[in-house]
């Protein structure tokens, strides 16, 4: 029985997006029938070195603060709750930027690609961060703080869809562990470029403005680098450049047949075709995307408070638990080295356990680490714990950027992205406050009773409501 797609369009417009959308479906079965090859781990490293600066863009926040307020520019704690003077408000401009990159902007790699938007917004952030790098007042760093995350934040839902959409349904857990070690690699390097860099002064500018332009210039230099990166094939399919996606997916078989010295397997049989060629964005609020929104948005929430609310304040909460501000920042080093540690353990496992469920188990490791952490105890023991409150973090980290960008359709991934994202910057953007609030109040054992309580949200949302998704099509999952 030939399959047909329900639509009010004139016969001819019809066959038109029925033919399209076939060819998608069939293009998207070949990729998912390809076997693991050093083409296709090429292909996510490359996306991979681009996102390396978003993280060092992160990362660097919770280091450079003890020289932005040795300077004077911020304080550490502010007497009013929302006070924009201080660290807090360095770190909700951060995530105010991320904000409105993701959720207001996040339909741009769904209109005009992922290549495009992936290159702007690297642009946009070397552009943001040198701006910062001169900034003399607290007003001034804050405001551009917030304008250099906007470009973090496109390119934050641009990379997820990026690699999900390029790689087979084999190897989709495993491509975004190793995007995740790339990108993480920038922790321990920003955190060994602050602990030399941010008591020092050079050329008459503070060590911490050195750390911030060593980004925004590599940013640059990665743009060259990328350019080798194909646009998605399943974006160039869903938008009816059928011939350019075609073109792509072939160079992608002849490598593969290369590296088998035979030919491929037949993909798997297309027996029906998608309800309609697009999805459209009120779509997301009917089932089963609503139900996914709603999660994930609860999710994304709670673990950027308790995920954040470490790694921004590590220096700070060794400082708490007694270690001089020198000190701390290469313990902080030490905790960093971890952060890309943990996807390279997570591609050990990220297709072969269910993605939902190490969600939840690295959640109550966080718990568990956290609230020895914040008993206090020789200083190894608190390095050793930090390590292994970073590796659990980083697993969720690892699974989650996978499993929520497997739970929409294509044509509008990265804004469902985008949406659920933005939840996660609302929550980071009031970590600061929330984190240095308990911190004046209550002491280390405050902040980590607060991210408890988020992880204990994160393990019932997730582990109540998600779905599974390893080993499943795209095109299963996303109807």
């Amino acid at each position: 029985m030939q399959p047909t797609l329900q639509s009010s369009a004139p016969p001819l417009a019809r066959t038109v997006i029925e033919d399209d959308a076939l060819a998608a479906a069939r293009l998207a079965a070949r990729i998912d029938r390809l076997p693991v090859s050093r083409h296709l781990w090429r292909l996510v490293f490359l996306i991979s070195i681009g996102g390396f600066f978003e993280v060092y863009d992160l990362i660097f926040t919770g280091y450079v603060a003890p020289g932005m307020a040795k300077s004077g520019l911020l304080q550490t704690t502010t007497a009013a709750f929302f006070g924009m003077n201080g660290i807090a408000g360095f770190i909700a401009a951060t995530f105010a930027g991320l904000f409105i990159g993701t959720f207001a902007l996040g339909w741009l790699p769904d209109r005009y690609g992922r290549r495009s938007v992936f290159t702007l917004s690297l642009l946009w952030y070397s552009a943001g961060s040198i701006a910062m790098a001169f900034q003399h007042t607290s007003a001034g760093l804050v405001l551009w703080r917030f304008v250099t995350g906007i470009g973090v934040g496109i390119e934050i839902v641009t990379i997820d869809s990026y690699v999900t959409e390029l790689v087979p349904q084999s190897m989709r857990g495993r491509a975004m562990a190793f995007n995740q070690a790339v990108m993480f690699m920038a922790a321990p390097v920003a955190a060994i470029l602050s602990y030399w860099l941010v008591p020092t002064h050079m050329l008459g500018l503070e060590g911490w403005r050195w750390v911030v332009l060593v980004g925004a210039v590599g940013a640059v230099l990665v743009w060259f680098v990328r350019r080798a990166v194909p646009e998605s094939p399943r974006w160039l399919a869903a938008h009816g450049r059928v011939e350019q996606s075609e073109a792509i997916v072939s160079g992608m078989e002849r490598d593969a047949e290369a590296v088998l010295r035979g030919e491929l397997p037949a993909p798997a049989q297309v027996l029906e075709l998608p309800a309609h060629r697009r999805a459209s964005l009120a779509e997301l609020w009917r089932p089963p995307y609503r139900s996914r929104l709603i999660l994930l948005i609860v999710f994304n929430f709670c673990q950027a408070i308790g995920y954040y609310g470490f790694a921004n304040w590590v220096p700070t909460l060794l400082i708490g638990q007694g270690i001089t501000v020198t000190k701390s920042l290469f313990y902080s080093f030490v905790i960093a080295v971890a952060l890309p540690v943990g996807p390279v353990l997570g591609m050990l496992v990220a297709d072969r356990i269910e993605r939902k469920w190490l969600i939840v188990s690295s959640a109550f490791a966080v718990i568990v680490f956290g609230l020895l952490f914040a008993k206090g105890g020789p200083v190894v023991w608190l390095v050793v714990l930090g390590v292994l409150i970073s590796l659990a973090g980083q697993m969720i980290s690892v699974c989650y950027h996978a499993y929520q960008a497997e739970l929409f359709p294509t044509a509008v991934r990265c804004r469902a992205n985008g949406i659920v994202y933005s939840a996660s910057r609302v929550g980071a953007m009031l970590s600061g406050f929330v984190i240095a609030s308990l911190l004046r109040d209550f002491g280390v054992t405050g902040v980590f009773a607060g991210i408890t309580a988020c992880m204990v949200a994160v393990m019932i949302a997730i582990g109540g409501f998600g779905p599974r998704t390893n080993g499943v099509r795209l095109e299963v999952l996303s109807r």
